[in-house]
Order: C-alpha cells, then sequence, then structure tokens
C-alpha cells in the first residue's frame, strides 16, 4: 500500500482531488461529491478536533475494534457500498470548495506530522494503532473514495 506520509503520494492524493469538480458524479454509493469529501474529512476530524465526535462507551468501543479494526487498517481494498459508523454519514448538503479545501489541509498537516507522529498513537476507535495501521486506514479511505468518483 502506498504511503501517504511520503509527500509524493500525498501530493498524489491532493492532485486526485483537486480532478473533481461539484459536479462530478459517483460511479457507486449514494454521497454528492462534496458529501464524499466531507465524509473523508470525518477521519482526520477524529484525529485533529478533540470532542467533536465524542468517544462510545468502553463496550461499543471494544465491539467496533472486534469487528472492524482488521478490516479498515489491513492493505485489502473496501468493497463498494460498504457499510459506514454513524458519524461519518452524511445526510446534509455540503459546500464542495469548503469540503475539499479542508481535506487537502488535513492530509497537508497528516503528511508533515509524519508517521513518527502517529507511530503509536491512539485511535478514536481502535486504540492504540502503529504507523502502518495509520498509513492503511488513512491512504485506503482516500482511495477508495476518489475511485468512487472516478479520479
Amino acid at each position: 500500500m502506498k504511503n501517504i506520509f511520503d509527500q509524493s503520494v500525498a501530493q498524489e492524493i491532493i492532485d486526485r482531488i483537486n480532478k473533481l469538480t461539484p459536479s462530478t458524479q459517483h460511479l457507486w454509493g449514494k454521497m454528492s461529491v462534496a458529501q464524499m469529501l466531507a465524509h473523508c474529512n470525518v477521519t482526520y476530524e477524529l484525529v485533529y478536533e478533540e470532542g467533536k465526535h465524542p468517544k462510545g462507551n468502553a463496550f461499543m468501543r471494544f465491539i467496533i475494534k472486534l469487528m472492524a479494526k482488521d478490516m479498515v487498517v489491513n492493505e485489502k481494498p473496501f468493497k463498494k457500498s460498504i457499510n459506514t459508523a454513524p458519524f461519518f454519514i452524511m445526510k446534509e448538503d455540503k459546500d464542495f470548495e469548503t469540503e475539499k479545501t479542508r481535506l487537502i489541509n488535513f492530509i497537508t498537516k497528516t503528511q508533515e506530522l509524519g508517521e513518527a507522529y502517529f507511530d503509536g498513537k491512539e485511535s478514536h476507535s481502535f486504540a492504540v494503532l502503529n504507523k502502518t495501521e495509520w498509513n492503511n486506514m488513512f491512504y485506503k479511505h482516500l482511495d477508495h473514495h476518489l475511485r468512487q468518483f472516478g479520479v
């Protein structure tokens, strides 16, 4: 899997995002392109915006970790139209330019902080992850949704 902490890989993802327009249509799923960008931002909100998405109780976090962690952090691509956690679901309209700018800024910040910053850092849902698990989660999610919109 490509390494999102590598500057050239982060730039490749940003270049793909920059190919999107407000009218880009999905190849599968239900989200608009702006909703997809907002959806991708949630991954970074969980890292950088403490308290925006409250953690579930310990039992629910254990169940999520048990059921979803491996699928999220392994190197196998996501299947089309898989289920997601409720706080990732975008029901309302979103502003394309705002969400695009936020996502690019989050990707840039993550790349600049680097894999050492994330190695051993606790995630919102999966407890402590190593740098490879963080990379896989970040890169795989972005790649999945950019492919969903044909870029």
